[in-house]
């Protein structure tokens, strides 16, 4: 009895211990952006004609309206309810859609199959749509592609929002933390602030592609020293300047607010905003992090330290009230003044490099799910898991954040344009979260409507407020989210009519069949990856590639990367192995399932790691083993693979493997190539840097009696065509809008669609795929 007591005491401790370390490290990833708000809340708030009402109960009113906004949707809305609509510990706008498509029929690409609902990841632990009832209103949106349609732009726009707040932060940020050296030289110059601004801005974004696992582990040091240093100096100013700034915690003082200033603190409200400006990062970013670490972290130091130095400002203005659009650095005492100021720019510098990692992290679950072209995504091994680098977003938000912080001398529009894109989102997230309590948590219509109107109804008035700030630099993000938004639909639109069109026009299996095991052409030694976004079916890619060649490898894979509405799958998980005709034909399909944080692994990983689960699939099949799915897709058997995989091949390392190895030339086992061949390949290999670093491998097939023959003959022959080569084929499209198309059609195919095509990554960058491996074949698409 005591052991089993002392075993728990000591998995007790294990778990505060971990929520402990998780919560510390939140410090540095979450909260940066939030905990830096204090540099220009009050500055935005009492601009304008607000100025004019210089009086102590204006200033309580603000900090009421302050404290009541970040305690409803900071602390309530996000910390107590959102926290618990992660998808398996991610958070975000695309997390929230991801559980709305696995558990309706949401999605508008028809490649869904049974076998992705049997991933460990894909139902949660806390809720589950098995054997639940469809409600009505579930029903509807399932068979109305334009209430699909409108969910997806919702999505699209929301995420274009959180990217735009991915340049604005920066710019916001850095600059208002800058702006305290005017405090002490007053003949410093505009120009002078923007100056040192853009050089931070500069070498923040240049330093993006080294990562940040050197300096990570002083972000949370650096943002729990701030958190706890404007706390200080808040209670220095509560007891200093007016002790009965307590008071306006109360909501009367919201009343008296509205009573004095009327329509001018309508107006104000854009900057009380601001205060929660990067709680919908802190969403957006959860990760590894779980909700216990992160409700301990914001409500035992993130919250208090904040309400303190909120409550401080307002003390230290009811008393110095021309002190307003400098009232951070003005209320600080002289002697912590540059201390402070360092800090705040460190400070700034972590804020804004959570958010552009969250940036990076939601532009690529947007192109996973087929939502942004092409794009270079770059992860290092010695990276934080899911930490990401992406050039091409990198360049755009530095270019961005650069001609926001010239281009808005004033700092209060840019304010405008940071609190109308924070406040847009986290009203796109207020609407999602309904429809997910509706149809992923199952509870009723009252409790979604009473979460949109109550949360909805305060964001409202604070948007109605923001709108009137457009033409003072609102019209920023608007006009950007609008134009992302476009990108993103287009893009998706015109790979979802690729993908109809390839469906529609797939070869039929009964023409295969008569073909013959030859398939009609000359079979040489090699495996042939044929990659297709099918699911069932053989492309047109292959047939029109046998009509232009007739000749092909003896083992044929087609390979369909598509991603499935779960953050990540797992390694065992990920590969979907089936047959396509007779076992004499040597046509094999993998459907290799990511999640949309995954990260792709090198080719020669996967071509390992395909062929060992070919290998295995084909032992499991000749054993008749239960774990086989014995659903038939197009005459495919598929198999999810497991730990039993690859008992029927050994894998091994050729001794000299790795990077010492860079100067020998390429073993070739078996190969059929000719020797001219061999020796151009060999020497491309040695020249270049990238394979030279490619481990080599080598199969060997283990000593396993089977009660068929053909199983170890099939089982030879796939470790010779792998030794031989692999060939990569890929179709090489041209789309066009047929000619009596409606004109916006043609428009959007053969103008913008075409020109993301040729401005985008090409797929062989996207996949990784050697160019002495790869085969393009021709094809023409008229959508």
């Amino acid at each position: 009895m005591q052991s089993v007591l002392s075993s728990k005491q000591v998995e007790r401790r294990y778990q505060c211990q971990e929520v402990l370390l998780l919560a510390y490290q939140s410090f540095g990833v979450l909260f940066g952006d939030l905990s830096i708000s204090p540099l220009y809340v009050y500055k935005s708030t009492f601009s304008g004609k607000l100025s004019n009402y210089q009086s102590e109960d204006v200033i309580f009113g603000g900090l009421s309206l302050i404290f009541w906004t970040f305690t409803l949707l900071s602390l309530f809305k996000h910390v107590v309810i959102l926290l618990n609509a992660d998808d398996n510990g991610e958070g975000g706008i695309f997390a929230l859609y991801s559980l709305l498509c696995r558990h309706a029929k949401f999605s508008l690409l028809p490649n869904h199959q049974a076998a992705d609902e049997e991933l460990s990841t894909y139902h949660g632990p806390r809720y589950s749509s098995r054997n639940m009832q469809s409600s009505s209103v579930k029903k509807f949106a399932e068979r109305h592609k334009k209430s699909k349609t409108a969910l997806l732009l919702l999505v699209l726009f929301g995420t274009c929002l959180v990217i735009c707040v991915g340049f604005l932060t920066p710019a916001m940020s850095i600059r208002s933390s800058i702006e305290g050296l005017k405090v002490r030289s007053n003949s410093l110059h505009y120009g002078a602030v923007v100056v040192i601004a853009c050089i931070l801005l500069v070498g923040l974004f240049v330093l993006q592609h080294r990562g940040t696992y050197r300096v990570a582990f002083m972000f949370a040091p650096i943002m729990i020293l701030w958190s706890l240093s404007i706390a200080v100096i808040g209670l220095y100013n509560i007891i200093k300047w007016n002790p009965r700034v307590y008071e306006a915690l109360s909501p009367y003082y919201i009343y008296i607010f509205f009573r004095d200033t009327g329509r001018d603190g309508w107006v104000s409200l854009g900057g009380v905003l601001l205060c929660i400006t990067g709680t919908e990062a802190m969403f957006a970013d959860l990760g590894q992090y779980t909700a216990a670490s992160i409700r301990l972290s914001f409500c035992c130091i993130i919250y208090p330290c904040l309400v303190l130095q909120y409550m401080g400002q307002a003390a230290f203005l009811s008393k110095n009230f021309a002190a307003v659009p400098t009232s951070f650095y003005a209320s600080i005492p002289d002697s912590l003044f540059w201390p402070v100021l360092v800090m705040a720019t460190l400070a700034a510098i972590v804020a804004s490099q959570s958010v552009i990692s969250a940036t990076f992290s939601i532009v690529k679950q947007c192109y996973a799910l087929g939502c942004f072209p092409r794009i270079k995504i770059v992860h290092k091994s010695k990276w934080f898991r899911g930490q990401i680098y992406i050039p091409e977003i990198n360049w755009v938000l530095l270019i961005l954040s650069l001609a926001v912080t010239i281009g808005f001398r004033d700092l209060n529009h840019l304010g405008n344009a940071y609190g109308l894109a924070c406040m847009s989102a986290t009203f796109v997230t207020t609407w999602l979260t309904a429809l997910v309590t509706n149809f992923v948590w199952h509870q009723s219509y009252v409790l979604a409507l009473l979460f949109v109107l109550f949360f909805g109804s305060i964001e409202i008035i604070f948007l109605s407020s923001s709108c009137i700030k457009i033409p003072k630099g609102g019209w920023v993000p608007l006009m950007l989210s609008v134009i992302f938004m476009l990108i993103m639909y287009v893009w998706h639109y015109g790979a979802r009519k690729k993908y109809l069109y390839d469906f529609h026009n797939k070869v039929s299996m009964k023409w295969i069949l008569t073909l013959g095991p030859s398939l009609g052409i000359v079979r040489v030694p090699g495996i042939g990856l044929i990659f297709t976004e099918l699911v069932s079916g053989v492309p047109a890619t292959f047939t029109h590639f046998l009509t232009s060649l007739p000749t092909f490898y003896q083992v044929v894979v087609f390979v369909c990367e598509k991603t499935v509405p779960v953050p990540y799958v797992p390694q065992k998980e990920r590969y979907l192995i089936g047959r396509i005709g007779p076992k004499s034909f040597r046509m094999y399909r993998c459907i290799v399932r990511n999640g949309y944080k995954d990260v792709q692994k090198n080719e020669d990983d996967f071509e390992n790691d395909l062929v060992m689960s070919i290998a295995g699939f084909i032992q499991l099949e000749a054993e008749g083993c239960g774990t086989v799915n014995r659903s038939i897709d197009g005459r495919m058997a598929v198999v999810r693979t497991s730990e039993k995989f690859g008992k029927s091949l050994e894998m091994s390392e050729p001794e000299g493997n790795g990077e010492g190895s860079s100067s020998m030339p390429r073993l070739i086992l078996n190969s059929s190539k000719s020797h001219a061949l061999q020796y151009l390949q060999s020497t491309y290999e040695l020249e270049s840097h990238r394979f030279s670093l490619r481990r080599r491998v080598r199969f060997k097939l283990q000593d396993v009696k089977y009660k068929d023959p053909n199983v170890k003959e099939e089982l030879l022959e796939l470790v010779e065509a792998k030794h031989s080569g692999v060939a990569y084929v890929l179709g090489h499209s041209h789309i066009k809008a047929k000619w009596h198309a409606p004109f916006l059609k043609r428009f959007v195919i053969n103008v913008v669609y075409s020109f993301l095509r040729k401005n985008c990554r090409g797929p062989t960058v996207v996949l990784n795929i050697p160019q002495t491996c790869l085969i393009e074949v021709g094809m023409n698409y008229y959508l």
